[in-house]
């Protein structure tokens, strides 16, 4: 990789011109919401701005590459309606925007799955979902599809067979492949006949064995006509649990940029080249970027990251929303007193959590901008706000 090669794709972090807007898949949304960022800078507690989380711990499929296999043990709970909507409504008070449903569980399983999303939308917060799209029906997709911002279908293959082999460990049952097939394309036509705003996508999580299925996932985003079609890094935890060689990201450049140059007008094939350059041992020490952007298991457990969902990093455990509400967890001493470890002297990010959490790019900004002359800077007034500006 040259430093020049290296400069250019990272240009790309400024975002994708679509016609909805602009789409912001490889870099952070700080700056359109500074009003967090100055409060932190002045030592103020704030609230997240968005929240990861999922509905539930269960998933139907076995993806190779999934990190929640890392995050057991801890205890399963089940997640009531009630739970969820109180914990919204506790969200709402408290100020936070955005709620992206991922984390460590297919939240389309859980009988809170549509009341969260359709309470959501009525008061205001913003909600995204990933999701296999098994499970995601025609009598779902019409419920939630207007109330949501994007939605990111996880296609591990562009091909039946591989993807059966990756998503499920069995590639005979391809079976898997056109079922999600069939109802993304029921919301790519649902979007367009409602004119609805929001943004759907797939994303390929890469592991290097997966090389060989770069190129068809990159031509699947283009035949279905998904806004757009991403592939990602593959994080793994403080022991390399699932294998992932980093170094072996390099050879797959080619095959890379061949995808992103599939790109029409209606589908852009995206590459994070940010995380792919960064994976490994990060720069950073200190993890500000969970204050921004806060995790919460399937489970109910509120955590700083999902690098720390595991019963071993049961000192980091903040509480549960099903045993109190989510607002007392905030309020508390324990929510003060991890976020202040996993900034301190005894905690070193390099080597006490897993590679490329989710708040990997907020912790490379604001690590910057407190250790360094790279300060983040306030979006001008008069700029238009990207796509999903409340998902950081």
């Amino acid at each position: 990789m040259t430093s020049t090669f290296s400069q250019e794709k990272k240009a790309l972090q400024a975002g994708i011109d679509t016609d909805q807007g602009k789409l912001i898949l490889d870099d952070h949304k700080l700056a359109y919401h500074f009003d967090r960022v100055r409060a932190w800078e002045s030592g103020e507690k704030i609230a997240p701005v968005s929240v990861d989380m999922a509905l539930t711990r269960s998933c139907g499929a076995m993806c190779q590459f999934c990190y929640a296999m890392v995050q057991e043990p801890q205890e399963r709970r089940a997640i009531t309606i009630k739970d969820s909507l109180d914990l919204l409504d506790d969200f709402k008070d408290l100020g936070i925007r955005g709620v992206s449903l991922i984390s460590d569980g297919e939240s389309t399983l859980s009988p809170a799955y549509v009341p969260f999303i359709e309470h959501a939308g009525n008061i205001g917060i913003d909600v995204g979902n990933a999701t296999n799209a098994w499970e995601w029906g025609p009598e779902k997709v019409d419920r939630v599809l207007p109330h949501l911002s994007w939605v990111r279908f996880t296609v591990a293959a562009g091909t039946p067979t591989r993807y059966a082999e990756i998503m499920y460990k069995d590639s005979s049952h391809t079976e898997v492949f056109d079922n999600a097939i069939k109802n993304i394309k029921y919301a790519v036509d649902l979007k367009k006949r409602l004119g609805l705003k929001v943004t759907l996508g797939i994303q390929m999580v890469l592991m290097p064995e997966f090389k060989d299925e770069i190129l068809p996932f990159a031509k699947l985003g283009v035949e279905l006509g998904v806004d757009y079609a991403v592939i990602k890094h593959c994080s793994d935890d403080e022991k390399g649990s699932l294998g992932v060689d980093y170094s072996q990201y390099e050879a797959m450049y080619d095959d890379l940029n061949k995808a992103e140059s599939l790109s029409n007008s209606t589908t852009k094939v995206i590459v994070k080249w940010s995380k792919i350059f960064d994976g490994g041992i990060p720069e950073y020490t200190e993890m500000w970027g969970p204050r921004f952007l806060l995790q919460i298991s399937g489970s109910g457990l509120v955590a700083p990251s999902g690098m720390f969902f595991n019963a071993k990093f049961s000192k980091l455990h903040m509480g549960n929303y099903t045993e109190q509400r989510f607002k007392d967890i905030y309020n508390s001493t324990r929510y003060d007193e991890v976020m202040d470890y996993i900034v301190g002297d005894r905690f070193d990010a390099r080597y006490m959590m897993g590679s490329l959490p989710i708040q990997h790019y907020l912790n490379v900004a604001l690590w910057r901008h407190k250790h360094t002359s790279e300060k983040i800077v306030e979006a001008p007034p008069n700029k238009p706000l990207p796509l999903h500006h409340n998902f950081l």
